[in-house]
């Protein structure tokens, strides 16, 4: 299993924008500059962020983005839902007919349960969790340099 770009690039765009959260909207040329994504692919992300309510745009000299809710209110499973849909690890897991051993499978029992972990933890994350941690993590880094 493998996490796609288009979710690492939107999660690392919109946890820019939770970072500076309140400050008015951001250019998503600023956010693909400091994040090392191209503008373009940085563009198509942002459409199902903003079709599920995740962004919001302003136009403008002045415009850009800005999040749709405030940071503790969007979950990461918010992000993976709107940028890839629903996590399924193996179709099987949501629809019967995609195999004839639904009922005495015992490999669906596991992969229901890694499929539900996966959920319940992107459930517990917030962008707001995600801020502190960075916060934590410059500082961190902050602390190092001055040794």
């Amino acid at each position: 299993m493998k996490i796609s770009t288009k979710i690492r690039y939107g999660t690392r765009a919109m946890l820019e924008l939770a970072s500076r959260y309140g400050e008015g909207p951001i250019d998503l040329r600023e956010i693909s500059e400091k994040e090392s994504i191209p503008l373009k692919y940085l563009e198509q992300v942002f459409i199902p962020l903003r079709v599920a309510g995740l962004v919001k745009s302003i136009r403008g000299a002045k415009g850009g983005y800005i999040l749709g809710r405030s940071p503790s209110e969007i979950h990461l499973s918010d992000l993976v839902e709107a940028l890839d849909g629903p996590i399924r690890l193996i179709e099987c897991l949501h629809d019967q007919k995609f195999c004839k051993k639904y009922s005495i499978c015992v490999m669906r029992e596991v992969w229901k349960e890694v499929s539900d972990s996966i959920e319940r933890i992107l459930r517990s994350l917030t962008l707001e969790d995600l801020v502190n941690r960075k916060i934590e993590k410059d500082n961190f880094i902050d602390y190092l340099y001055q040794i």
